[in-house]
Parts: C-alpha cells; sequence; structure tokens
C-alpha cells in the first residue's frame, strides 16, 4: 500500500494536495492549466486528484505495452482493461490533461506517453538514492525496471561498514555519513528508505537536511517530515493483512446458506449484514 504521511504541521502532499478556493466542494481538484498552455503564474501541469496521479502510471506502463505490439490508436475501452480500471473512471482521468481521444478512433498512444510522462515529470531520467541495503535493499538496487519508468539510482548508502564498499549494478555503497555530499553532487530529489524501523527517521532527516523532497518508505513507521517533503509509505504485511481481511470475508460467506449468501456477510456472534464493497483502487 502506498501511503503519503503528513510532516510536521500541514503538509503539501497527496493527503493535502491545494485545491482553488472555487474548485469543486466535491474533493475533485479543478484544471489549472494543461501541458503547454499555462497562464501566468501557473504551473505547467494540470492540478490533479490524488487518485487520477496514482492510476497515471498504470495506463502509461499499459501504452508502452500497446507501443511494443504495435498500437498507434487505442479506444479507451482497451486502455482500461489493459490498465485494470473502467473506461469511465479512464475517460474522467484523461479528460484533466485534456485529452479526450477521437470518436470512432480512440486514443493516439504516442501522444497519449507523452502526455502522461510530461505530467509525472518523466521528461528526464531522475536520480534516486538508496539507503539501506539489506536484503530488500539489495533486490531494489539491482532491479533493472527503474531505467525503463524514468529513474537512475544514483547512490547506495547503508551504516555497516560490512556493507560499505561493496559494489551493486556498478555503484558503491557508500556510508550514510556521506549522504549531504553525494546528494548535492547527484542532484538528488528522491531517496528511498529500506532501513531497519529504528534508524528509518534518522536516515530521513539526514535526506531532508541534505536537500531530499521526496520520500518512497519501506520501513514500516511513520516518518515525520517538514513541510513540503512528501512520503509515499510500502508496506508488505499491511498488504496481506488486507488479502487476509477479503480471504476471511470469502470464508463468511461461503459458510452461510445459500440463500443468504448473496448480499450478505456473517459477522460475530451468528449476526449477518449487507455485503459491503471491497478495498481497493
Amino acid at each position: 500500500m502506498s501511503q503519503h504521511r503528513p510532516g510536521r504541521g500541514p503538509g503539501t502532499g497527496p493527503d493535502t494536495a491545494k485545491r482553488s478556493s472555487a474548485g469543486p466542494a466535491s474533493g475533485e481538484a479543478a484544471v489549472s492549466a494543461l501541458p503547454g498552455q499555462a497562464g501566468p503564474g501557473q504551473p505547467d501541469f494540470p492540478d490533479l486528484p490524488e487518485a487520477t496521479v496514482a492510476r497515471l502510471p498504470e495506463y502509461l506502463r499499459a501504452l508502452h505495452t500497446l507501443a511494443e505490439v504495435g498500437h498507434d490508436t487505442i479506444s479507451s475501452e482497451g486502455l482500461a482493461a489493459a490498465a485494470g480500471v473502467n473506461s469511465a473512471k479512464l475517460r474522467k482521468d484523461l479528460s484533466h490533461l485534456g485529452s479526450y481521444g477521437t470518436r470512432g478512433v480512440g486514443y493516439d498512444v504516442t501522444l497519449l506517453i507523452e502526455q502522461i510522462e510530461h505530467v509525472l515529470g518523466l521528461t528526464h531520467r531522475r536520480a534516486v538514492a538508496l539507503v539501506g541495503i539489506g536484503n530488500l535493499g539489495h533486490a531494489l538496487a539491482g532491479y533493472a525496471g527503474f531505467a525503463s519508468r524514468g529513474f537512475r539510482i544514483a547512490a547506495l548508502f547503508d551504516a555497516d561498514s560490512a556493507r560499505v564498499g561493496e559494489q551493486i549494478n556498478g555503484l558503491v555503497v557508500r556510508h550514510v555519513d556521506e549522504i549531504a555530499e553525494v546528494v548535492q553532487e547527484e542532484l538528488i530529489s528522491i531517496a528511498v528508505i529500506a532501513t531497519p524501523v529504528h534508524a528509518a527517521q534518522h536516515v530521513t532527516d539526514r535526506l531532508v537536511s541534505a536537500g531530499v523532497t521526496s520520500i518512497l518508505n519501506f520501513a514500516p513507521c511513520v516518518l515525520s517530515v517538514p513541510d513540503g517533503v512528501d512520503v509515499r509509505k510500502v508496506d508488505l504485511a499491511i498488504e496481506l493483512q488486507i488479502l487476509s481481511f477479503h480471504e476471511h470475508r470469502k470464508a463468511a460467506l461461503t459458510a452461510l446458506p445459500a440463500s443468504s449468501r448473496a448480499g450478505r456477510v456473517a459477522l460475530p456472534g451468528g449476526r449477518v449484514t449487507g455485503r459491503q464493497e471491497a478495498v481497493g483502487t
């Protein structure tokens, strides 16, 4: 699960995205500008709902796959199926980018890739620091998929002297004491934390002090960060717990009489209630 955590005081990231005072009260952020059409003082990208931002990488992955097999255009239904969302949601998301497709033709795959990459800031490869070269960190450091998604692992750090000096994919593991120097040298603004939980906050403080403003956190804890720093949290155990809930619910439904299964869920104590929507995107 990815999750933004607010820092000390009001954050400026996914949970507290700024919206125009004239924008919709429903929580959908209004489009402030289309790519390449920013007005005076406006950023050159749309002001997107956070849920849309979370889905754009899925659309981009699907579009690259379609392009690789020779598709020049794709219908909204076809792209939605490839990305695992419904077509109405996809069309609404893409309308925020000013991309509506062509009736009877669909979306231009190459153009849509360019639009999404522009909005996601992937028009150039971003340097990323990885801190914590244990089992997970080692696997992340060796993952070749980052390069094809617009990222370059530019620096590896660890506090363990046994790890420092090790080479992974041509990069030498540096000591965490060198974070400030290397972050400045490599112009790093994004970092991945794969440290034990007890070290995560200390590492975060070092990264932020060095100028890092976006953090992907694999440590199972909530990080405290100042305003202007965005944090995304990935906790595999939480994802498994959510799946456990769905398994528990399926087992409860199976245990009900056949006539009661549709739309009913068993509760502790033998009570039943109406079936609820699954948690997820």
